[in-house]
């Protein structure tokens, strides 16, 4: 069972905290914190030892990383326990979560404003401000889901460069905005 240094047990620590403001359960995102910095496989015994937690949870919160596509179960040869092993990739671990979470999330959302829209169609004077407010929500959360769409099937190499150039586009945008200002 591993031993947790303190820069370990700090950012396991610190992933459970975010994870709860991104709405994952704590004990999920510890274990994945522990499987990402992990250097070798662990299995689910080795995961509650060191997290001090129940064996049950472990099972539970390895079966909800595995179906976010972050984590996997491996066999080590001569042992017949799973072991678990994070995909260490960080771009690639946010493109998953990323369309993952699009799935869960925003697709849902959208299918429900769609449907909204369709009720309410026809409903009337009284709901036409109602009608043009889930409109435009729509609309908004179609656009960014089109350009999440667009990003995510960019080369990583692209989205990093693309990522890196920010300030660049900060300023060039900024560039523009003084020049329409000053009448060019």
């Amino acid at each position: 069972m591993p031993i947790l240094d303190p820069l370990t047990e700090k950012f396991i620590l610190h992933w459970g905290e975010m994870g709860t403001r991104w709405g994952v359960n704590r004990t999920v995102a510890q274990i994945h914190a522990l499987l990402y910095l992990s250097p070798e496989p662990l299995n689910a015994e080795d995961i509650a030892g060191t997290l001090s937690i129940a064996r049950s949870n472990v099972s539970t919160s390895l079966r909800e990383l595995e179906s976010w596509g972050i984590v996997r179960a491996i066999h080590l040869l001569g042992d017949r326990r799973e072991h678990y092993q994070a995909n260490k990739d960080v771009w690639e671990m946010a493109r998953v979560i990323l369309d993952e979470r699009k799935r869960r999330e925003i697709d849902p959302t959208v299918a429900v404003l769609r449907e909204c829209l369709r009720d309410v169609e026809g409903k009337g004077a009284a709901e036409v401000e109602k009608r043009e407010r889930l409109k435009s929500m729509l609309e908004f959360v179609e656009m960014l889901t089109s350009l999440y769409s667009q990003v995510s099937k960019l080369p990583t190499g692209t989205i990093r460069r693309l990522l890196s150039a920010q300030g660049s586009v900060r300023r060039l945008f900024r560039s523009r905005a003084s020049n329409s200002a000053a009448g060019e």
